[in-house]
């Protein structure tokens, strides 16, 4: 069946749940606004993550450029689950100007408790994606393993400095939103790696809309062009290539770890000093808030789904 006939016949048979679907997008915009959390890894747990690829997937598909330039912009549109962009679209955006300003406040005074309420989350984003896989064991391992060395690799590169100008802004912004994409790789981060992310935090508190504009260009273009082969994998591949994501995920917990300590300009994870005092009692709790805060929102889209 082609890909936008099975979206059309999909939304004639269920009832778009527009608050439903705006929530899936404010959780992934607020993922994306921290460096080492992905959205796409929210997308996964809420169950839109394919969908969402196959409708980015089809924007460049021959049926719909086609119909597009044939009988128009409406009867394209059907071929789409315009929908699932649009709602998912909004709430990224109102996560994005909501949590922007709160998430750098925080990543300077409370950097400890801050990634590990993320730690939590991932743990528990990752316990909850596995159960989703039906693989062999030694090939799960091996997939597994590749995805995690590919993201621990990822993560431990260094950030650099880089320009401001145009086209590096829409070159940031292409290479980004793939990342954004995958579970386990966090588009903001690689805006770090880029020299970018404190520059576009800023530009968004700030209300810069020049820079924003152009990065929101490259990362339309890079996009549409990288779904079409994640959308091919997720098609030919589809347990392999979720357990790479899965690994990708992993390993950027490299990232995340809370205890950092510094040697020269190298940064490096250690142990918590001690189990007894305030602050690790407090980043254990934030740990656990985030891994029950991803426990409840599976367990609230499994309710919104029985039956």
């Amino acid at each position: 069946m082609r890909l936008g006939l099975h979206f059309l016949k999909k939304r004639h048979r269920e009832k778009f749940n527009w608050l439903e679907h705006i929530f899936y997008g404010f959780c992934m915009g607020t993922a994306d606004v921290v460096p080492g959390v992905s959205g796409g890894t929210m997308a996964f747990i809420l169950g839109v993550y394919e969908d969402l690829i196959n409708t980015l997937r089809m924007c460049t598909d021959k049926e719909f450029l086609l119909t597009f330039w044939n009988k128009g912009p409406k009867h394209a549109l059907d071929l789409l689950n315009w929908k699932l962009l649009i709602a998912l679209g909004a709430g990224m955006l109102m996560a994005i100007l909501t949590f922007a300003k709160i998430i750098e406040h925080l990543l300077l005074t409370q950097p400890l408790l801050i990634w590990s309420f993320f730690f939590g989350l991932i743990v528990a984003s990752f316990l909850i994606l596995v159960r989703r896989v039906q693989s062999d064991t030694m090939s799960f391992i091996l997939y597994l393993l590749l995805g995690t060395v590919l993201g621990y690799l990822l993560v431990g590169l260094s950030p650099t400095t880089t320009p401001h100008t145009w086209w590096f802004l829409i070159l940031s912004g292409a290479i980004a939103i793939c990342a954004m994409i995958l579970p386990g790789i966090s588009g903001s981060f690689i805006l770090v790696l880029l020299g970018k992310y404190s520059f576009l935090l800023h530009a968004v508190n700030e209300r810069d809309l020049l820079p924003l504009l152009l990065v929101a260009i490259g990362a339309g273009l890079g996009l549409l062009a990288f779904s079409r082969g994640l959308a091919w994998l997720l098609t030919h591949y589809h347990d392999r290539t979720v357990v790479v994501l899965i690994g990708l995920m992993v390993g950027s917990i490299r990232k995340i770890w809370p205890w950092k300590a510094m040697a020269g300009s190298m940064e490096y994870n250690i142990l918590p000093p001690t189990l007894l005092d305030s602050m690790t009692l407090a980043a254990i709790f934030m740990m656990a808030l985030g891994f029950l805060a991803v426990w409840l929102l599976e367990k609230l889209h499994a309710a919104m789904h029985s039956g």
